[in-house]
């Protein structure tokens, strides 16, 4: 089982859309499982105090790092994966999620405000990633994603397991084009090879239609299918 937990300022957020569906249906089946801690418990005054001005000045305001290390030791284990959701962090990509879901316990940290003070990621071995190249208000909801990528990729979430196998990112190659009833919508029609029965062909037709739109939309996906490609020969 995949034990999650989410370090936020904002725990009613949680769990949200992680409750329905297919993520609550694995939940049940204790193929994962979701803690919320929230980081204000661990403020240092009365206040509920969790960050302060950065030093050297500059706009906006940074997590005490007092505070967030006091939340990460007293509930995380010695040896346990900590992420930090940031636009500086390295890529996520398929490739890290299904490494990261193999683990049995996540730690996931929600920034908020500037940011977090440097030398907590740095005496926690913390890993920092991003979804991708913009910003958000807050981690909480590139938390979603980040959860979402992982769960679905476990075993025995999604009915069929070789559905994983056919999506887009894996092997390099986007998806191919689906389609599904009515047969004529609209005045447009699927391709014809898709009922001729030939699963041969309908399977050389989508890896050809994956190409192409891989090459057109991704080329740095595509070239990275070359590269794995021109290995195997």
């Amino acid at each position: 089982m995949l034990e999650v937990k989410i370090f936020t300022l904002y725990p009613d957020l949680f769990p949200g859309p992680l409750d329905m569906g297919i993520y609550n249906k694995a939940k049940e089946n204790k193929i994962w499982d979701l803690k919320v801690i929230n980081i204000r418990d661990y403020s240092m005054d009365n206040h509920g105090s969790v960050d302060d001005n950065p030093f050297g000045g500059g706009s906006g305001m940074l997590l005490r790092p007092d505070v967030v290390a006091s939340a990460l030791d007293k509930n995380v284990k010695p040896g346990e994966k900590i992420i930090y959701l940031s636009p500086k962090g390295k890529k996520f990509d398929q490739a890290e999620a299904k490494s990261i879901s193999k683990l049995d316990r996540i730690n996931i940290l929600c920034g908020h405000f500037e940011g977090i003070d440097q030398r907590l990621l740095e005496t926690r071995n913390i890993e920092e990633y991003s979804i991708g190249d913009f910003v958000l208000s807050g981690g909480e909801t590139a938390s979603f994603v980040f959860v979402d990528a992982l769960i679905r990729i476990l075993p025995g979430v999604l009915g069929n397991e070789d559905s994983i196998k056919e999506e887009s990112f894996e092997n390099y190659l986007l998806e191919y084009p689906q389609y599904t009833k009515p047969k004529d919508w609209e005045g447009k029609s699927p391709p014809d090879i898709l009922f001729s029965g030939d699963h041969a062909k309908i399977k050389g037709w989508r890896l050809s239609q994956s190409e192409a739109i891989t090459r057109r939309q991704r080329p740095d996906l595509w070239k990275k299918y070359l590269d794995k490609k021109n290995e195997k020969h």
